[in-house]
C-alpha cells in the first residue's frame, strides 16, 4: 500500500469584503435574519437585470496580483447553468473564459523545502444562497445569494494531508494580508473542495471531488480517509470512478453525493446581461501599488 502515490488539488471560495452584493444593492451582511438582506435580483424574478458592482472587480485583482498571478485586464461573464434548489436563476454568473487571474502559485514550507503550489486559475463568481436542512425539510435563506466570492483553483500539486493544509493557511494568510476577504471558515467566507486521486504510476488516478469540509484540520481528515477508502477498494480489484463527496465531520468520513459533473454538463457561454470590463493600466498600477 505504500507504494500508492496521493495527488491533492484544492477548490477555494473566498467571499470578497464588500458592502453590497456583487450584482445587486443588497447589504453583503453575514448573520443577519434570514432573507432580510435580499431583493428581487438576488431572488431571480423574470426580466431583472444585474448591475457590476466595481468594488468586486479591485477586490479580485488584489488577491490575484498576491497570488503571483497573470492578469487578463479584458473579461467577461458566463453563465453556468445547472438547476438546483439555492440556484433560482438556474444559472450562476461566472468567469469560465475569462478568469481575472491565471497561472499564479502559492509557496509552502514541506519537510523537504520549499515547495510552489501551482494557482490554475482564480475567477469572480456570485454565491449561492444557503440551504438549511433537516430531517424533513430544506430551507433557503438568500441572504446569501449574490454576495461576491473568488474561485481559486490549484494544479494537482499538493501530494500529502499536510501539504494541503500548509497550503489552505499560507492562502489565508495571503487573502488577509491583502484585506480581500475576512476569511472565516466557521461562517462560511472561506469554503474548501478538495480532489484527491492514488496511484501506483505517474499517470494521476481517478480523481475524487469531496465537497463540505468546516476547517483546515478537517481537510487534512478528508484527505487521510480518502487516501485509504480509495486504496482498500483498489486492492480488492474495484474500480474507481469519478464522483462528489461530502465530508462528515462527526464521523470524519465521505459519502457518496453524485456523479462527478464535467464542463459540458454547464453548458456555459457569455452572459449577454454583463457589459465585458477592461482594466486600464492606470487602474491596473495604482492597485498593484499598494500590494
Amino acid at each position: 500500500m505504500d507504494s500508492y502515490k496521493t495527488t491533492v488539488g484544492i477548490e477555494v471560495h473566498a467571499e470578497l469584503k464588500t458592502k453590497s452584493k456583487i450584482f445587486s444593492s443588497s447589504a453583503n451582511n453575514y448573520g443577519k435574519m434570514a432573507n432580510t438582506c435580499t431583493n428581487v435580483i438576488d431572488l431571480g424574478y423574470p426580466g431583472v437585470l444585474p448591475t457590476l458592482n466595481e468594488e468586486v472587480i479591485k477586490l479580485a485583482l488584489r488577491a490575484a496580483l498576491v497570488l503571483n498571478c497573470k492578469i487578463n485586464k479584458t473579461m467577461h461573464f458566463d453563465r453556468k447553468n445547472y438547476f438546483y434548489p439555492d440556484n433560482p436563476k438556474n444559472y450562476q454568473i461566472t468567469q469560465n473564459r475569462t478568469p481575472i487571474g491565471i497561472d499564479g502559485y502559492v509557496e509552502i514550507d514541506t519537510n523537504n523545502g520549499k515547495k510552489k503550489i501551482r494557482i490554475h486559475d482564480i475567477h469572480i463568481e456570485e454565491d449561492t444562497c444557503k440551504s438549511v436542512h433537516s430531517s424533513n425539510k430544506s430551507l433557503l435563506d438568500f441572504n446569501r445569494a449574490g454576495v461576491p466570492l473568488v474561485e481559486i483553483v490549484t494544479e494537482a500539486d499538493m501530494s500529502s494531508a499536510e501539504e494541503a493544509m500548509a497550503y489552505l493557511e499560507k492562502l489565508r494568510e495571503l487573502l488577509l494580508y491583502a484585506d480581500v476577504s475576512d476569511c472565516k471558515i466557521e461562517e462560511g467566507s472561506m469554503r474548501c473542495d478538495c480532489n484527491v486521486s492514488v496511484s501506483k504510476t505517474e499517470k494521476y488516478g481517478t480523481k475524487i471531488e469531496v465537497k463540505n469540509i468546516g476547517s483546515i484540520s478537517n481537510v487534512g481528515v478528508a484527505i487521510n480517509y480518502e487516501h485509504d477508502r480509495q486504496i482498500a477498494l483498489l486492492e480488492k480489484g474495484e474500480t474507481l470512478k469519478e464522483e462528489t463527496r461530502r465530508f462528515d465531520d462527526v464521523s470524519g468520513k465521505t459519502f457518496a453525493m453524485r456523479n462527478k459533473e464535467t464542463a459540458g454538463d454547464y453548458r456555459y457561454f457569455p452572459d449577454p446581461n454583463v457589459m465585458p470590463v477592461v482594466i486600464d493600466d492606470e487602474w491596473y498600477e495604482k492597485i498593484r501599488s499598494i500590494i
